[in-house]
């Protein structure tokens, strides 16, 4: 039988990736749109490590399968690696991609540092609590104007100097080699034999019973 492990997001283009990634495995790989409605997990964490595994082990202790999430974002040197796990609402909660764009660029406008590193944290939880992590990160440069329409966020603004692209000038297969999330990604496809093994061993066990008459 396939193990089924359950990606804690509702993101089809990131469920798309991974089930590419990880073809091949035993492994029945689902997201969040597969169940019926459950309860948020509420990311609280002060790092990405944090945030990743609450949402992994959140999801894992509600639907009773093994769970992996990712919580990743920018730091930017100049900023004391601001915004990290604020990148998404870096200039206010329900911000968009452009607004948070803008914001960095003001933010950076009298800065000569430009650097930066895109961080990402997989963790792979099970319903005991128990979790394994992986980790990745791309370094980059600022620039002081978006160049490209693809990807989201703040690939526009972020320059890879060893392919002389932003990210959002890389296609889909070009970013998934070097970027922070891929990398993290890569780890865990090197190792899912040894993590359905750890699955196997820390999922919980539940030992079947007889049913019996009871006698009167």
């Amino acid at each position: 039988m396939k193990q089924i492990i359950v990606l804690a997001t509702t993101n089809k283009g990131k469920t798309r990736e991974i089930k590419k990634l990880l073809k091949g495995f035993p492994i029945d790989i689902k997201n969040l749109d597969d169940f019926g409605p459950i309860p948020e997990a509420i990311e609280d964490g002060e790092t990405f490590d944090d945030n990743a595994y609450k949402k992994a082990s959140f999801t894992a202790k509600i639907l009773g399968y093994p769970a992996m999430a990712d919580d990743s974002g920018l730091c930017v040197k100049a900023l004391d690696n601001a915004p990290g796990i604020y990148s998404a609402r870096y200039a206010g909660k329900n911000a968009s991609d452009e607004d948070n764009v803008n914001k960095m660029l003001a933010e950076l406008k009298d800065k000569d540092n430009r650097n930066a590193a895109f961080k990402c944290v997989i963790s792979i939880a099970v319903p005991t609590g128990a979790a394994l992590t992986y980790e990745g990160e791309c370094k980059g440069v600022i620039t002081k104007k978006p160049f490209g329409h693809n990807g989201f966020g703040y690939d526009p603004l972020f320059f890879y100097p060893e392919l002389n692209k932003t990210f959002a000038q890389l296609t889909i297969e070009e970013k998934g080699k070097v970027s922070h999330r891929g990398l993290a990604l890569q780890q865990v496809a090197d190792e899912m034999d040894k993590i359905l093994k750890w699955i196997d061993i820390n999922m919980p066990k539940f030992q079947r019973v007889e049913c019996k008459e009871k006698k009167s």
